[in-house]
């Protein structure tokens, strides 16, 4: 695993923050599930947060990860033409696309996507 300090994952929902988004979100997960528009929400997330197999994979995973909203990362990064849900590498403060929003929607399962994180990272 990789243990360095100057890179970091950085996952992002295709959500904004707030109370008010996310309990609209709750619902849309739950009432239309397929039309919610944020696989990573859908895949990672239970119906009352994080699941505990995603969030001991992400805890082994040997490099720091962050999760943010979409707002969050406008806010805190400036990425042109960012698409959601996505993660990107931070790198020696060099940002770049680690899952693109096409592979990041292409996966059906938690175990898939611990299996697209994990190849992505060797």
């Amino acid at each position: 695993m990789n243990e360095n300090n100057d890179e970091k994952l950085i996952f992002i929902y295709n959500a904004d923050s707030g109370l008010v988004n996310t309990v609209k979100d709750f619902w849309h997960k739950a009432l239309r599930p397929s039309t919610y528009q944020c696989n990573l929400c859908q895949t990672t997330f239970g119906t009352f947060g994080a699941k505990k197999e995603w969030k001991s994979f992400i805890n082994d995973l040997g490099i720091e990860s962050e999760f943010l909203h979409k707002d969050e990362f406008l806010e805190k990064y400036d990425v042109k033409d960012a698409k959601y849900p996505s993660a990107y590498i931070l790198k020696n403060g060099s940002l770049s696309v680690f899952i693109s929003q096409e592979e990041m929607n292409k996966v059906a399962t938690l175990t898939e996507m611990e299996e697209l994180v994990s190849s992505k990272l060797k």
